[in-house]
């Protein structure tokens, strides 16, 4: 057992180095999209298939972004006078690998800095069929409510496991989930990537001066995983992947 402890600092030696200007346009990616967005716009009002407007949105910014002519902040150093120009930036969350990968790692440093206690973590990675993929991209509602009876199927199982060991208070976990839409090949393929706290914390009458304290479980075998989760989800989904036919 261990004890939640106060937010800590990570520090990475060796990367204060100077900013570089990335320079996008020198790029694949952007060369791709540059030369190849607008026949791709053509070629879609020409089928009479409209690009939804968020995709265009999210073309026209990445074209923009890290690009001094749309737009830049000078930068001076109070103390030397040394002045330098940093191009503005896209934050859109699509395809820029640069505003993609600052996100990425602010969200993992406030994760690691602000929020996880110094216990152990563990990560549940939740998929699904083709069919229910589907379900889940056309229906924000159904995609939370999904979520819901997984941390609780996962919750069940943590104070369940507390108990075999014969440890009766109520234990409360913690957890963060990250929803992924897509797949390695840019497929849609909507899946959970859930932070679990390897146990949970509980606080007794007798010790309530000395804060929480934390009780660790065995991990789960794949066939616990499968028996825990599997029927809250397919009771679930059921009755909304199933349509009449004709």
């Amino acid at each position: 057992m261990g004890q939640s402890g106060s937010g800590h600092q990570l520090s990475f030696p060796g990367l204060q180095g100077e900013y570089q200007a990335r320079n996008p346009e020198h790029t694949v990616l952007y060369r791709a999209v540059a030369r190849n967005y607008r026949t791709f716009e053509a070629i879609a009002d020409a089928g009479e298939k409209r690009i939804p407007k968020h995709v265009t949105q999210e073309f026209e910014a990445f074209l923009r972004c890290g690009i001094l002519a749309h737009g830049f902040l000078r930068l001076k150093c109070g103390d030397c006078k040394h002045e330098k120009i940093v191009a503005f930036s896209c934050k859109k969350r699509g395809f820029c690998s640069s505003c993609g990968g600052r996100r990425m790692s602010e969200s993992a440093a406030h994760l690691v800095d602000e929020v996880f206690p110094k216990v152990g973590m563990r990560q549940w990675v939740l998929s699904f069929p083709m069919p229910i993929r589907f379900i889940l991209a056309k229906n924000p509602k159904i995609q939370g409510r999904v979520l819901t009876l997984v941390h609780r199927a996962i919750t069940t199982y943590i104070r369940s496991q507390a108990k075999k060991k014969g440890f009766h208070s109520k234990l409360q976990p913690g957890a963060v989930t990250l929803i992924q839409r897509f797949g390695g090949s840019l497929n849609l393929n909507v899946h959970y990537h859930m932070l679990f706290l390897e146990g949970g914390y509980y606080e007794t009458a007798k010790e309530l001066d000395q804060g929480p304290k934390f009780w660790w479980v065995d991990p789960p075998t794949d066939e616990q995983i499968q028996a825990m989760v599997a029927p809250y989800v397919r009771n679930f989904l059921l009755p909304t992947s199933v349509s009449p036919v004709g």
